[in-house]
C-alpha cells in the first residue's frame, strides 16, 4: 500500500482518539490540495505493517482515519485493514473525494463515518478543477457517493474548502441547496502550503467570512460547522 505517514490525533475523529493513515495518490488536481506531495505517490509499505500499527496503536486509541490523497484508489488493500479494525473493535472514518461511489459501496459496511469533499456545485467542478481528462464526471460521482452514504445509513460529513479566487458565498450557498448530510463543514483555505503556487497570494479567509456563509447556508441543512485555525471546529448556532 502507498502511503505518506501514519500518526495519532485526537482531532481528526470527532470526539476520538484515533490513528490517521494518509494513502498516496490521487486522480484530481485540486489547485489548493494541502498534501501535493501525496498527489503522485508515496511509500509502499505492506499491509500486514500498517495492521502492526494499528495492533500497537489499540490500547490507547478508539479509531482509525484513512485519508489521502485519496483512499479508495486502493481499495483491495483497503478492505484489508477495514476488516481487521472491526476485528479490534475500531471505529473507522474514511476520507474521501467521493471518485469512486461503486468502490464505496463495496466498502461502506465496514465504513462508520464518511468525510466526502463537495469541491464546488456537484455540475460546476470544473470551476474549482479546471478541465479533467479522467473518465467520469467528478461532480456527479460525488453526488452519487454522497447517495451510497444515505442509503445505507452511515454518517455522513460533506466538507467544502472555501477558497476566495475558486467559489463565492453563491458557491456555497447552491451547494448547501443540494447536499443531503449528518453536518455540512465550511473549511477555511490556507494559503501556505498550496499545489498550485498562484494560490500563495490568495488570502485566507477570515472566521467573520466563514461565519456569515455558514449562517446563510444552515436553514437548508441539519447541522453547519466552520474550521478556521484560529479557533478550530466551532458549530453554527
Amino acid at each position: 500500500m502507498e502511503i505518506g505517514t501514519m500518526l495519532v490525533s485526537s482531532i481528526e475523529f470527532p470526539g476520538k482518539m484515533s490513528l490517521v493513515i494518509f494513502t498516496a495518490k490521487c486522480m484530481l488536481t485540486c489547485p489548493y490540495c494541502h498534501n501535493p506531495d501525496l498527489i503522485e505517490g508515496g511509500n509502499t509499505v505492506s499491509t500486514h505493517d500498517i495492521i502492526e500499527k494499528i495492533k500497537d496503536s489499540s490500547d490507547f486509541i478508539d479509531g482509525v482515519v484513512i485519508t489521502g490523497g485519496e483512499p479508495l484508489i486502493q481499495d483491495k488493500e483497503l478492505l484489508e485493514v477495514l476488516k481487521y479494525c472491526k476485528q479490534c473493535n475500531l471505529q473507522v472514518k474514511l476520507e474521501t473525494n467521493g471518485y469512486y461511489p461503486d468502490k464505496l459501496e463495496r466498502l461502506i459496511d465496514w465504513i462508520d463515518y464518511v468525510a466526502m469533499d463537495v469541491k464546488a456545485p456537484f455540475d460546476n467542478y470544473e470551476k474549482v478543477l479546471g478541465k479533467c481528462h479522467l473518465s467520469r464526471d467528478p461532480g456527479e460521482c460525488a453526488r452519487e457517493s454522497m447517495e451510497v452514504c444515505l442509503k445505507s445509513g452511515t454518517y455522513l460529513e460533506c466538507r467544502t474548502t472555501y477558497v476566495p479566487d475558486l467559489l463565492d458565498p453563491e458557491d456555497v450557498l447552491e451547494i448547501a441547496k443540494t447536499i443531503n448530510c449528518d453536518v455540512y463543514t465550511i473549511q477555511q483555505f490556507r494559503n501556505k502550503v498550496v499545489a498550485d503556487d498562484k494560490l500563495h497570494q490568495t488570502p485566507n479567509p477570515s472566521r467573520d467570512e466563514l461565519l456569515e456563509i455558514a449562517k446563510t447556508v444552515k436553514p437548508f441543512l441539519k447541522k453547519v460547522k466552520i474550521i478556521t485555525s484560529e479557533f478550530a471546529a466551532e458549530v453554527v448556532e
